[in-house]
């Protein structure tokens, strides 16, 4: 299965964890909304996220690799704008719909948390599975 793929299908299991664990983001509840919203979440981790962490390299340098964390969250607010202009019913605290407020940032650092954690470990079952 070539990479990029891959890098996809992980991401999209890691947002759909979040969505369930994260209270305050909310989800489309049909299935293939939920599976769309999945698959741009991890084209613009797959596309976007190398460019932001290459561009942020030298203050993530500085801060000890916490700058990842701001990323990831900032990812998850692209989505929620995506998602909110194709109209998939994806939002963090009520946003992008409702007002931007310190929920939508801590809910959206919190689900980050939970996708790197999510991410971490499915690359990790990756890499050790066909070794076995």
């Amino acid at each position: 299965m070539p990479e990029i793929v891959v890098r996809i299908l992980v991401n999209a299991l890691a947002l759909i964890a979040a969505v369930e664990l994260v209270p305050k983001i909310t989800a489309p509840r049909e299935i293939w909304q939920l599976l769309v919203v999945a698959a741009i979440f991890g084209v613009i981790n797959a596309y976007l996220k190398p460019i932001v962490k290459l561009l942020s390299l030298p203050l993530n340098l500085v801060a000890f690799g916490l700058v990842g964390f701001l990323v990831n969250t900032a990812m998850l607010l692209l989505l929620a704008v995506v998602s909110s202009q194709l109209k998939l019913g994806f939002s963090i605290a009520g946003w992008p719909q409702g007002a931007f407020s310190i929920d939508v940032i801590v809910y959206a650092f919190v689900a980050s948390l939970v996708i790197s954690i999510v991410s971490a470990v499915l690359a990790f079952v990756r890499l050790v599975v066909p070794r076995i």
